[in-house]
Parts: C-alpha cells; structure tokens; sequence
C-alpha cells in the first residue's frame, strides 16, 4: 500500500508518501511542502497546490489519501484560507480517482504514540522511529503529512471513503 499524506494550508502543505509492504515495515518514499507566496494572486496560489500535488499523485502513484481535518481553534481568516487550499488538494486527489480519508489532530496522535494529546516533538520523534529515518522530517508541514500516511495505514480497517 503507498499512503500520500497532507498537511494542508495555503503557505506551505506539507505532502508525504508512505510505503507497507507485506511485512509491518514502513518505508518513506519522500516528503516536501508545496510553498506558496503572498505576493501572488489567492488564485494562483491555489492553481500552483492543484498542480503540484497532481505532480506528486502522478510521480508516486499513491493508492489513497490521508488528510488533516481542519482545527477550529484557530482564527476565521485562517480558516477561511486552509479550507480553500484543502480544496484545490481535494480536487487534485479525487479528479485522479483516489479515495480520500480525513482524520482529526487526535486521531492522528493517537494512531502514532497511543496519546491523543501528544505534542509536537513526540509526533515528530515517532514519524523518524516508525520510519527509521536518521533525521525528523523537516519542515514541520512534512513531518506532519507523515504522520497523516502513518495513521491511515495504522487505521485504514476501520475507516469508511468519504
């Protein structure tokens, strides 16, 4: 099974692809973030994530998606822009035919370290143990779309397409 995860946002969505093979081993095959700039036009900003994430589905070949639902702590505006960024990843997945999966901040934590209320650096020290890498992830959008594959292939027999 190949996972793409992602972190969206509209700055920089972090993006990761993850492999499971028929043994528990999980393989990164490569993560990066999709960086955006403010001095461009909202619409090409989103027309920019649309592209390169089809770029990533077509060079990895993904079987499905994994993504972060959005958090509503955070401000309107804030809102307002990851939600328009999750939809140009959305449409970019699914018009490649790939099932999505979206899970909460929770759920996540709970899938890589058994703790819902984890903080970041265990969630970033579980992504480099679980996929034995020298390093944490850099930056932080990766590790966390990471995460993201990690989770749906550590939970992908209770979930239902949406």
């Amino acid at each position: 099974m190949i996972v793409l995860g992602i972190d969206p946002g509209l700055a920089m969505p972090g993006w990761g692809v993850v492999h499971k093979g028929n043994t528990d081993k999980l393989t990164c095959l490569a993560y990066g973030c999709i960086r955006t700039y403010p001095k461009d036009s909202l619409a090409d900003r989103l027309k920019f994530i649309f592209m390169q994430t089809q770029k990533i589905v077509d060079t990895y070949k993904p079987e499905v998606v994994a993504m972060e639902d959005i958090f509503f702590l955070k401000g309107s505006k804030v809102i307002a822009t990851i939600g328009q960024a999750r939809g140009a990843l959305i449409s970019a997945v699914v018009t490649k035919g790939l099932a999505l999966f979206e899970y909460n901040p929770r759920t996540i934590k709970l899938a890589l370290t058994g703790y819902g209320l984890a903080d970041k650096c265990q969630m970033q020290r579980m992504v480099k143990t679980m996929l034995g890498l020298k390093d944490i992830p850099k930056p932080d959008d990766a590790a966390d779309a990471l995460a993201m594959a990690i989770c749906h292939i550590n939970t992908n027999n209770f979930k239902i397409k949406l």
